[in-house]
């Protein structure tokens, strides 16, 4: 046996060269590993990848189709004026984005008008799904004061106002629900919400209205801006962006209108469309993927020719709104043969499904809505008579309030079945005996009188209790009172008003009215109490309260009033007249 006795430097030659050997060993496996791990992975990935973007594909449009206002263009140059004025300000980077194709789609917006009885979020989630599941696929979000803004736009915030965390859920809810949200922003008139406070006080076309903003002051725009960058920067989904400009009174009015106007031959829609080109172009330079609209009224007293002269139409579409059930539907197209004259390549048209029957409306007139959206239906069907310009959808309006400073409309929960039956009428005509089986059966109905908007059952949607604690008020507390306090000879007899002032009364007589006097009274009182538990559980303690001093408490009160005097002028006892207080 021969030992060999190996030098030590050699033996540390060996010793590096076997590490050597096993990292390379351990780079070819994992190599040959990853390669397998690709090529067995992938054909799952990309399916997976295929399903997702035909999901994706049925709700936004097939992909590769050309898209709407998808190019730049410039707009010319402004002619020197007061709205041209230099201003420092801090204006958002622009947005970086693709634009969705929705050419293949037929929206259906569901106006959700938050300057009033805003809801909770736990209703909306409860809302949302019955929204999408009766054809709507979008929301159309006014939110005004109820928007969380911050800076030195604080102050524009209800004290009620959305969080940022709650609007971020809000649109998480719409998302998983189909509904893509469009918010709407005004900018022009229906401006009470901003010009309401002493800091903006200045900025009012007329000083004494609240209503309309004074597009020549040199802050105008900034705030515009601003208001248009807080919204916008917390919906950066959102394809769709809604600059209202409707109703914009008292335009011209102001000194400083006045002055312009006679500087431009009192152009008086030049200068209307001169601020919503601004508010167009800062839309179109700093947010190039969503597509603009706005409400038509004001377009409707402009000439063809004032239009095409702004050069507004390639980036903004006209919402056409009509909400009366008998609109004209010849005076309806030409309307639309004059957009399409003007070049726009899209128009919305917008109907009514609450909000549109009166300002202090309590309940909803759901065969009146559903009349709207019918006739809304025979235009729709008949746009092939339009070939230059696209119907793009509806926006089914839902107004809460008139203006910031009316009265509240119709609740959201009360008018729901109204909305069911709209949606309903919008995609498919006039309703059929088995139609209106399925949204009884939805709804929680047994039978359901449009015409005369009555519904037999409990109901079984959100908000079904307030629907029907809601219809016995309107249709019985204000007639019960009066029958109690006018309707009755007895109680005029014995139990008038000068008695209750100089307390005394016939107890004999009072006997006999009491049941009548103290259980209304107290049936009343259990169902408005009731009533007031649950508009807590969906809306906030501002709301409560108005809808309570404006619809019960106004006839509540006297009744309640009465039923105080009746027991302390009982225990009296039938004493003597209280001498009259000189």
């Amino acid at each position: 046996m021969v030992i060999i006795v190996m030098a030590p430097r050699n033996r540390v030659l060996l010793f590096r060269v076997g590490i050597l050997l096993l990292v390379a060993l351990a780079v070819i496996k994992y190599i040959s590993k990853s390669r397998h791990i690709r090529l067995t992975a992938t054909p799952e990935l990309i399916e997976e990848r295929s399903v997702q973007e035909a999901k994706d594909d049925f709700f936004w449009g097939k992909e590769g189709e050309p898209q709407e206002n998808s190019d730049k263009r410039e707009f010319p140059p402004e002619p020197p004026n007061e709205m041209n004025a230099p201003v420092a300000e801090n204006l958002p980077e622009k947005k970086k984005g693709v634009a969705k194709d929705f050419s293949g789609i037929q929206m259906r917006l569901v106006h959700l008008d938050l300057k009033g009885a805003a809801p909770k979020l736990p209703y909306l989630e409860q809302l949302f799904p019955l929204l999408s599941k009766m054809g709507a696929n979008g929301l159309l979000i006014e939110y005004e004061d109820m928007f969380p803004f911050s800076g030195e736009l604080e102050i524009l915030r209800s004290p009620y106002a959305y969080s940022k965390e709650d609007i971020e859920k809000m649109l998480h809810l719409a998302n998983i629900n189909k509904l893509e949200v469009v918010p709407l922003i005004q900018t022009f008139g229906h401006m009470e919400y901003v010009l309401k406070h002493e800091n903006f006080r200045s900025l009012r076309e007329v000083e004494q209205y609240p209503n309309s903003i004074n597009p020549h002051r040199a802050e105008t725009m900034p705030l515009v801006k601003k208001i248009l960058a807080q919204v916008l920067d917390l919906h950066p989904m959102a394809s769709f962006v809604h600059i209202g400009s409707d109703e914009v009174f008292h335009l011209g009015e102001g000194q400083d209108s006045k002055t312009w106007l006679n500087n431009n031959s009192g152009d008086l829609g030049k200068m209307f469309l001169g601020h919503v080109k601004e508010v167009v172009n800062f839309l179109h330079n700093q947010y190039p993927d969503k597509y603009v609209f706005m409400w038509d009224d004001m377009l409707r007293k402009l000439s063809v020719e004032s239009i095409k002269d702004a050069k507004i139409s390639e980036y903004v579409s006209p919402v056409l709104w009509i909400y009366a059930q008998d609109f004209n539907i010849q005076q309806t197209e030409k309307f639309i043969e004059k957009y399409q004259e003007c070049g726009f390549p899209s128009i919305w048209f917008a109907s009514a499904f609450k909000g549109a029957s009166g300002p202090d409306q309590m309940w909803t007139p759901i065969g009146m809505h559903m009349n709207n959206h019918l006739r809304w239906k025979q235009v729709i069907d008949s746009m092939n008579k339009f070939p230059k310009i696209r119907y793009s959808g509806i926006v089914m309006t839902g107004w809460q309030r008139y203006d910031h400073y009316s009265v509240l409309c119709e609740l959201l929960p009360v008018a729901l079945p109204s909305l069911v039956v709209c949606l309903r009428a919008i995609q498919h005509g006039p309703l059929t005996q088995e139609s209106k089986t399925e949204i009884n059966q939805i709804l929680g109905f047994s039978k359901m009188d449009l015409e005369k908007s009555v519904c037999d059952g409990n109901g079984a949607f959100p908000g079904a209790e307030i629907y029907r604690m809601v219809g016995a008020i309107n249709s019985d507390l204000k007639k019960k009172v009066q029958e109690i306090m006018e309707g009755d000879s007895e109680i005029r007899g014995w139990f008038s008003a000068y008695h209750r002032k100089h307390r005394f009364g016939n107890p004999h007589k009072m006997e006999i009215f009491r049941d009548k006097v103290l259980k209304t009274h107290e049936e009343w009182e259990a169902l408005t109490d009731g009533l007031r538990v649950q508009l807590e559980t969906i809306y906030f303690p501002d709301t409560v309260e108005e809808w309570m001093e404006e619809n019960v408490n106004l006839h509540l009160d006297s009744l309640r009033k009465m039923a105080k005097d009746f027991k302390e002028i009982l225990e009296l006892k039938a004493q003597p007249k209280a001498a009259h207080k000189k």
